[in-house]
């Protein structure tokens, strides 16, 4: 049976967060709360895929729009409460057609929702038959949470917010995680009556479970894995499921055969790639879509932001981004590589080394000292310390080319846009500005002036 709606409900500030941001736009493991948990209701392909926002509207609607085009927007009115929103959500979606089928309801804080428990969530819901399903899961903390009571046969009878419960309630460790399949007529007719004498004034859609009970059963599917289920409501929250999810991460990568000396000081992102006996070192940050080949050695103190690091390679004590590292390349320590930039095989950047868009050839090292930006440098060359390319004129950005086997002595600048052949030598501090024909010397000759008796005479020891 295909799922008739979604609706994810992002509508509250988080007051917990204690941010000007939306609770939903805090990110986790490099993706935002609603990101993830969108990735995960669009795997159920459901007809249609609502969000409801109300807190700084405008701002969550753009980020569910930038994550799928197709998403439907809800605006919650000012009446508060996931029931109101869930209201507003099947109003605005009845008006275009009529719903019938499941319905997926899901919170927006729960960055580990995965699209597998949805997937047996929707089954168990289905072959049951039953009105209404809630996604439990059992808790040894369960504090803050809505708890699930049952009666003595094993049904639902209530769901209890934790600031209503009484004494015996909170003692119960199977919770409420926020995620419901409902039928969509039972859905309709069970939110029609919800009222709001509770402690916090709002209408819970928790309360629509015991109208639902009148059209049909009300079932519940405990997900087998606490985790991915777990909410985030403050900042310690958040930094104990990003520790516990990047454990599991790191272990994984373990068992694949990746050497990673200390996982609590390393940070892996979900969607990074490691081949087999490549070494992580302490203090390192694999973000985005990183990946990292065979016997490669990184770290320690390493940031790789979307980067690509070949097989052999290392990078120690550097923050790369957006950059592809050729097999056996050396990069650090204390390098600094901006987006755009491809090294060839054997190549080195070194200590306090800079570059940007810079292409470095197999071999060619630029060992210190030295920002190399808009550049293409061809094999077997070396690059002096202290060396500079001169990019940017103000209006435009300029390219600089230095060929094959090229020996670039101390403290050069290269003012671009200028070309310089191969097997071109320069001197130590010249200011290149003409192109350089293939097999030349250039220098640049700077007269040297001396003026004695400069420091006055009351100065000098």
């Amino acid at each position: 049976m295909a799922l008739s709606a979604a609706i994810i409900l992002a509508a509250g500030e988080g007051t917990r967060m204690r941010s000007s941001k939306p609770k939903v736009l805090h990110t986790f493991c490099g993706k935002t709360f609603l990101n993830r948990v969108m990735t995960a209701v669009r795997a159920q392909n459901p007809e249609t895929l609502a969000v409801v926002v109300h807190f700084q509207a405008e701002r969550v609607a753009e980020a569910a729009r930038s994550y799928d085009a197709d998403v439907t927007i809800v605006n919650q009115d000012d009446v508060p409460g996931t029931g109101r929103a869930v209201q507003c959500a099947m109003a605005q979606l009845g008006r275009t057609r009529e719903l019938d089928g499941p319905v997926l309801v899901a919170a927006s804080d729960m960055p580990l929702l995965d699209a597998a428990t949805l997937e047996r969530l929707l089954a168990y819901h289905i072959d049951s038959g039953n009105g209404a399903t809630v996604l439990t899961t059992i808790l040894d903390d369960p504090t803050g949470y809505g708890r699930i009571i049952r009666d003595r046969d094993g049904n639902v009878l209530r769901i209890v917010e934790q600031k209503d419960a009484n004494s015996s309630e909170l003692a119960v460790h199977e919770v409420n995680t926020s995620v419901y399949v409902f039928d969509a007529k039972v859905l309709v007719e069970a939110i029609a009556g919800l009222k709001s004498n509770n402690a916090q004034g709002e209408f819970y859609l928790t309360d629509a479970l015991e109208t639902a009970k009148a059209a049909g059963a009300v079932g519940a599917f405990a997900a087998p894995d606490p985790l991915s289920v777990e909410g985030v409501n403050d900042r310690v929250q958040l930094a104990a499921l990003t520790k516990a999810h990047n454990r599991r991460i790191c272990e994984r990568w373990m068992r694949e055969g990746v050497t990673i000396l200390d996982p609590d000081s390393t940070w892996i992102e979900d969607d990074v790639r490691i081949a087999r006996d490549a070494t992580i070192l302490p203090g390192c940050f694999l973000q985005g879509e990183t990946v990292v080949g065979e016997d490669a050695l990184i770290g320690p103190d390493t940031t790789l932001i979307d980067a690509v690091v070949d097989a052999e390679a290392v990078v120690e004590r550097s923050r790369v981004q957006e950059s592809h590292i050729g097999r056996a390349a050396n990069i650090g320590p204390w390098t600094y590589l901006r987006a755009g930039n491809e090294f060839g095989e054997g190549s080195k950047a070194g200590a306090f080394v800079e570059m940007k868009k810079a292409h470095i050839g197999n071999g060619t090292k630029v060992p210190h000292l030295s920002y190399v930006g808009d550049a293409e440098v061809g094999d077997g060359t070396n690059i002096g310390g202290g060396t500079i390319t001169a990019n940017y004129d103000g209006v435009h950005k300029n390219r600089t080319r230095i060929g094959a086997g090229a020996h670039v002595g101390a403290g050069n600048l290269f003012v671009a846009p200028v070309e310089v052949g191969d097997n071109v030598t320069t001197g130590a501090g010249s200011v290149v500005r003409h192109d350089v024909p293939d097999d030349a010397m250039v220098y640049s000759e700077n007269t040297q002036h001396i003026v004695e008796g400069w420091k006055p005479a009351w100065e000098r020891k």
